[in-house]
């Protein structure tokens, strides 16, 4: 069961109306990224402009959202991105997806562009309604969220918002909401900025339809202990991501000095049992979860700032490792910086490091900077360039367009480390041949989410979804974990439900049956994400994508003395067997006509194969 219905909002007219959810999509894609990626398909045609008024921007729910099953706080934002030019997509955490629920949209469908800055009100008891937001642009994402909670006055108005990133259309900025709860990956939220939509402020009081409560609430309460039994829960209840620090740095997975340098021992310095014995306040969870990762840091002696949301491990490594900065004050507020402002930091990290790079090479000089020197080891020139980036002032407004153009710019197209333009996250896949694979394939560009492998290697085991850890250096073979778990991430993705907790997959099953009164048969679900994962790729494939496409930058191919042991991973066997699982086409990079007919996408074969 769901609401049923989507609040599609059209900027350039003004007009707003419910739209039904169409209902064989909804069965065969769950809700979600899958929902979305065919909504989005059928809707936005190659040579669309992602900042231009044409592109479709979704924020999308899935079944599992808002009820009480374990740490479904989530919601997705879709698009086409202007970072990548192909399929955008990012989740976050938090309480604003459970909140439009219980205010009666199972998502929002944002069209065309306003004239002026604006920000839509989605509140229970009053039609949903447009406002102006002149007073509302240039705040960053805490303020202005604050200001609408007092506009409305109510403190338990949610709201999704864009910084001043957004506003300028920054390459990778993001969607922000709550205190540094962020849908940060692929530039979304430049695509909010260039529509010209400030916020969206959501409140409401309904329950969650369920097509079987009682059998839901029995099989939410098992999935809860799953989570409480989880040994990854206390690790994670304690130290928060950057407990990952410490085992990283032991099997070169961290990265560091914009991925050149095998080790740097002072990042012990940035690990989650450094900021627990140090600047931690408290645990934060999202809605309805039990493993509260999220961290509260106190900057008092360092930056005078008391309450502020602490840094992942993704933060930690490329606002840190990556610049050679072992300062934990220092990058919990560049981490604080960017969620302020509204920005990725796994792609501001990334690029900034790689000015550094170009800067000790005698690429970029203290003319490009404005007088500023680029120094390994200095985190206060990262905050500088920060508020650069996100005002697009001076040097700024180069960094701003991402790792790829910068190379682009300074002739240096070879020192650029992303995949179809979107930046890897800190695992670094000489360390894990999983991941390289992951990078290569995933359909948002380098994405460590949609089959995070690096978690199966560390030793996390479903073995219901056919997910068996193996030696994290093999290649023959690796093919088969990678498309399963892109598979059943893709469905997590679409219930939504946060990867962090692992209820055996019969249990997410009846889950999903018993909130949807869809099948309680695992496989059915399976094919689910199956099916919207090829679909994003037959998105990216309209667009030009083909086999050559799915590779690693060079860079991450060069041996490294560290606790990768010099191996890289053999891009060659990955691939032919990658191919050989899903039934790609080895020539084209598309999915074959019988493998979209098997999954019941025969438009989509029609589209690809004529």
């Amino acid at each position: 069961e769901t609401w049923g219905k989507l609040l599609v909002v059209d900027l350039t007219t003004g007009h707003l109306y419910d739209e039904p959810v169409d209902a064989p999509a909804a069965r065969d894609l769950v809700g979600g990224a899958g929902f979305a990626a065919r909504y989005l398909y059928d809707r936005l045609p190659p040579g669309t402009d992602p900042l231009g008024p044409e592109n479709i921007l979704m924020f999308t729910t899935g079944p599992l959202v808002g009820t009480r099953a374990p740490s479904c706080g989530r919601y997705e934002v879709c698009g086409l991105s202007p970072l990548t030019g192909i399929w955008g997509e990012s989740n976050s955490g938090g309480f604003w997806g459970p909140e439009l629920r219980f205010a009666g949209y199972d998502g929002v469908v944002v069209r065309g562009r306003a004239e002026k800055p604006v920000w839509l009100s989605i509140v229970e008891g009053q039609p949903p309604a447009l406002h102006d937001a002149s007073g509302l642009w240039g705040l960053d994402s805490y303020e202005t969220q604050e200001r609408l909670r007092q506009e409305l006055g109510d403190r338990r108005v949610r709201v999704a918002c864009i910084g001043p990133a957004g506003e300028n259309r920054v390459l990778f900025a993001a969607v922000m909401n709550d205190h540094g709860r962020a849908a940060g990956r692929t530039g979304l939220g430049a695509v909010m900025g260039a529509k010209n939509l400030k916020a969206i402020a959501v409140r409401g009081r309904r329950q969650v339809p369920l097509a079987d409560r009682e059998r839901f609430n029995v099989a939410a309460r098992q999935g809860l202990e799953c989570v409480k039994e989880d040994l990854s829960t206390t690790v994670y209840r304690e130290m928060g991501t950057a407990s990952f620090v410490d085992m990283s740095m032991m099997w070169g997975n961290m990265p560091n000095k914009c991925w050149s340098q095998p080790e740097f021992e002072e990042a012990t310095n940035l690990s989650g049992v450094t900021m627990m014995e140090t600047i931690l306040t408290r645990a934060v969870p999202c809605y309805g979860c039990y493993v509260a990762c999220g961290r509260e840091v106190n900057l008092k002696d360092s930056y005078g700032v008391e309450v502020v949301d602490g840094p992942e491990y993704e933060t930690v490594a490329m606002l840190g490792s990556q610049l050679l900065v072992d300062d934990l004050p220092g990058v919990a507020y560049a981490g604080h910086l960017c969620n302020r402002l509204g920005m990725d930091t796994i792609s501001a990290g990334s690029t900034i490091s790689l000015a550094y790079l170009l800067y000790e090479r005698g690429l970029i000089t203290a003319a490009d900077t404005g007088g500023m020197a680029l120094e390994w080891g200095n985190i206060e020139t990262a905050h500088i360039l920060l508020e650069m980036i996100a005002a697009r002032q001076g040097f700024g407004d180069l960094l701003a367009q991402g790792t790829r153009r910068l190379a682009d710019h300074y002739g240096a197209p070879d020192l650029a480390v992303h995949v179809n333009g979107l930046e890897p996250a800190a695992h670094d896949p000489r360390a894990m041949t999983g991941m390289a694979l992951t990078y290569a394939t995933s359909p948002r560009g380098a994405c460590h989410m949609q089959g995070d492998v690096y978690t199966v290697d560390m030793g996390m085991t479903v073995p219901e979804a056919g997910l068996l850890p193996g030696s994290r250096f093999k290649n023959r073979g690796k093919a088969v974990t990678v498309a399963r778990l892109q598979n059943w991430r893709s469905l997590y993705n679409s219930a939504i439900m946060c990867i962090f907790v692992n209820p055996t997959p019969p249990l997410l099953a009846e889950m999903l049956a018993a909130a949807t009164g869809g099948p309680s048969d695992l496989e059915h679900w399976l094919r689910a994400g199956e099916r919207a994962f090829v679909l994003k790729r037959a998105f990216n494939n309209r667009l030009g994508i083909r086999r050559g496409h799915d590779r690693l930058p060079e860079r991450l191919l060069r041996p490294m003395a560290n606790g990768s042991g010099g191996r890289v991973p053999r891009m060659d066997i990955l691939l032919r067997e990658f191919y050989r699982q899903r039934d790609w086409d080895w020539e084209t990079g598309r999915p074959s006509r019988q493998s979209l007919l098997s999954l019941g996408l025969e438009d989509v074969a029609g589209d690809l194969w004529g």
